[in-house]
């Protein structure tokens, strides 16, 4: 993926001099954006800094920067100069999705209880450690979890003023507006119907998808893209296929996600293996290895059922591994991501979006498809 970030930073015409990779580019732009509000920070005093202190290292700390290149690179394929005068405000701009990425991830870790992201602890838990290092009065866990939830709704309200700031003109802030509202209000929904999916013990594979659909695919590509092209000003044909390609390419990067959730190297993933299995979650895998279960082995469904959402074993994992495989659910979600991934590429091919947009978003595709974190 990072050679396609690196080509997509700066090749509609190759400069003479090396462009430094998007990721790097992204970085610095969200690193200024925190500078800019220090004093801000410093005001408030009593601590607020740290606790700012530990969002920025957060927002800082590794991540593929996914969303922001979808959206730099559906700029770039409707038609944006990446040497043009408009090129700092569409990276400011595609930056600041990684501010919602960080708002989404900081409030998904308080509500799977997970202890770790990417090697380090979630942001909850590490003011909750604080507190307990310190012996402050109440419970720690509390302490973790608001803190957390402050640090997260702070980081959702600066990706509007990230967006606010980023130096795009007056037509061009009237067109994403609407784009950037129903991207939060999808994220939002997507995140409210996993978990009430997970209570209500929702087991279709319909809902499944549906999830991946708002929480994921349309916040992480779907919308992106979209943002780029109105960004660029293009027209509604090229939004059309950019919202195609992106909702299957989304769909599929999630049901990638799924496998990597049970089947994930932690040393890679940075999250314990088996997360998504102990945190209940109603994964399009788990639907359908348990419709197989049902239709086949009824002792594998009790088990599925009797597992999902409790505190399993490394051994109890490898177990639950194994009966999902053997279901076939393994193969059922290659299958659709090979499918969703040909049908994005078909939309894409038929677009209007420059050759060179082409060229970065099939290889784009075809990375957070075949991830292995």
């Amino acid at each position: 993926m990072e050679a396609v970030l690196s080509a997509g930073a700066g090749e509609s015409t190759r400069p003479t001099q090396p462009t430094p990779p998007l990721t790097a580019l992204v970085e610095q732009a969200l690193r200024d954006f925190f500078a800019s509000r220090s004093d801000t920070i410093k005001t408030v005093g009593s601590g607020y800094a740290t606790a700012v202190a530990a969002l920025e290292n957060f927002v800082l700390r590794g991540g593929k920067r996914v969303r922001p290149a979808f959206a730099w690179t559906g700029w770039l394929g409707a038609g944006g100069d990446p040497h043009g005068p408009q090129a700092p405000a569409a990276l400011r701009t595609a930056a600041a999705l990684e501010l919602v990425q960080a708002c989404a991830l900081v409030h998904d870790d308080i509500i799977d209880a997970s202890t770790t992201r990417r090697g380090f602890p979630t942001v909850h838990v590490e003011f909750a450690e604080q507190h307990g290092a310190q012996r402050w009065s109440g419970g720690s866990a509390e302490f973790g979890n608001a803190v957390a939830i402050l640090l997260g709704d702070l980081a959702l309200a600066w990706a509007d003023d990230m967006i606010r700031d980023a130096g795009l003109d007056h037509d061009a802030l009237g067109r994403i507006s609407p784009v950037w509202s129903a991207m939060r209000t999808e994220v939002l929904g997507g995140q409210f119907l996993d978990i009430s999916n997970e209570v209500r013990a929702d087991e279709s594979i319909e809902s499944a998808l549906r999830v991946n659909r708002y929480k994921t695919a349309a916040y992480t590509i779907e919308r992106p893209l979209h943002l780029g092209a109105v960004i660029a000003a293009a027209d509604s044909s090229l939004v059309d296929a950019y919202r195609r390609f992106g909702t299957d390419v989304g769909i599929a990067f999630q049901l990638r996600d799924d496998l990597l959730g049970v089947f994930g190297d932690p040393d890679v993933t940075g999250k314990p293996s088996g997360d998504d299995l102990r945190a209940g979650k109603r994964t399009v895998l788990f639907a359908v290895a348990l419709r197989r279960a049902d239709d086949t082995d009824p002792a594998a469904a009790t088990l599925l059922r009797e597992s999902i959402g409790t505190d399993l074993s490394e051994a109890q994992v490898a177990r639950l591994r194994s009966v999902i495989t053997d279901l076939g659910a393994v193969d059922d979600a290659e299958r659709r991501i090979a499918e969703l991934t040909d049908s994005a590429l078909t939309a894409l091919d038929a677009s209007t979006a420059t050759d060179e947009g082409k060229r970065l978003l099939r290889e784009m595709a075809i990375a957070v498809t075949r991830r292995d974190a």
